[in-house]
């Protein structure tokens, strides 16, 4: 399994993770726009509690970047809740260009267990933000809130990332329904059917003609079941062309979906080219590595320990 954990850097700035009240005689807090503020209920203290001291210590104006930690206390909760503090608060925050919802470590919640909402709204509120994470789906089999989002116009969004075990496909329709013009870099990990992961490679069709995000310069489209199907229509995707970086990683990828790759159109005008947790046999590893290498391509192509498994037991990086 990949490690889901905590980032040390988030939108260039480095993570201050709070929760306020502070201890009598610690020392003070940072500039409002020299970190990025991460929230964390802990310490016995409500999501709404922290929030409220967080605006009132904080130089809201002056916040360009936000991680929301674990916000339940507790029994888990939906994130709902969040969202709308968020967005009722949204013109306190002029400078706000990142937010990241739901970063939280496996080892406080399983990504399938994190229960979220429709997260349209915060795009809608924040017209300005640049980069928007969001971590986690919910299991609505299981009765947990899950996660919403509505084709949506944003003029100022560069990157999207959508990290989850189990992406609907509603989602991923939602996302190549958008109008995005400043788009340049989406990430959609799509998991395990099992987890409500049911995109499909036609679900992706306006991102890889290129017509959804003209300015898209790098793709991720990784963590998936059906990673030979993307990879197979990736290698006639017009969008290609066009991209820096392309990642596959994380997901079931075979000889197969690499023999696609190496037919179809070149991927040596690219930087870097990510496929580590794959199934690749040694003689496909060698070719790529090798096309990579004269091209100048960074390429990471960390197998699996145990990609010998049938294709029926292979597994993506991140599920529950």
């Amino acid at each position: 399994m990949t490690d889901i954990s905590h980032p040390e850097t988030f939108h260039d700035l480095p993570v201050y993770t709070l929760p306020l009240p502070r201890p009598a005689g610690t020392r003070a807090l940072p500039p409002a726009d020299s970190v990025a503020w991460r929230l964390d209920c802990q310490y016995e203290l409500t999501f709404e509690e922290i929030w409220q001291d967080f605006l009132a210590e904080v130089d809201a104006a002056r916040v360009r970047a936000l991680l929301i930690g674990p916000w339940w206390k507790g029994e888990y909760v939906s994130l709902g809740p969040v969202v709308d503090s968020i967005v009722s608060d949204a013109d306190r925050f002029p400078s706000l260009r990142a937010l990241f919802l739901a970063d939280v470590e496996s080892e406080q919640c399983e990504l399938s267990w994190l229960e979220m909402c429709d997260i349209t709204p915060v795009l809608e509120a924040l017209p300005l933000l640049e980069e928007l994470g969001v971590r986690g789906c919910g299991d609505p089999v299981a009765g947990q809130e899950h996660l919403r989002l509505r084709p949506v116009r944003h003029e100022a969004l560069r990157s999207l990332r959508f990290e989850s075990g189990g992406l609907p496909g509603h989602v991923v329709r939602a996302v190549a329904a958008s109008g995005l013009p400043a788009l340049e870099h989406l990430e959609l990990w799509f998991g395990s059917a099992w987890y409500g992961g049911d995109a499909t490679v036609a679900d992706l069709s306006p991102v890889l003609s290129g017509a959804a995000f003209p300015g898209l310069r790098r793709l991720g489209l990784q963590n998936s079941e059906i990673q030979d199907e993307i990879a197979t229509a990736v290698a006639s995707a017009p969008v290609v062309a066009r991209l820096d970086s392309l990642s596959l990683a994380m997901g079931t990828l075979s000889d197969a979906g690499a023999q696609a790759l190496l037919d179809g159109q070149p991927l040596t005008h690219l930087s870097s080219l990510d496929l580590h947790h794959h199934y690749l046999s040694e003689p496909f590893v060698s070719r790529i590595g090798d096309l990579c290498a004269r091209a100048g391509v960074r390429v990471d192509l960390t197998g699996v320990d145990d990609r010998e498994l049938e294709e029926d037991t292979r597994y993506v990086a991140v599920s529950e």
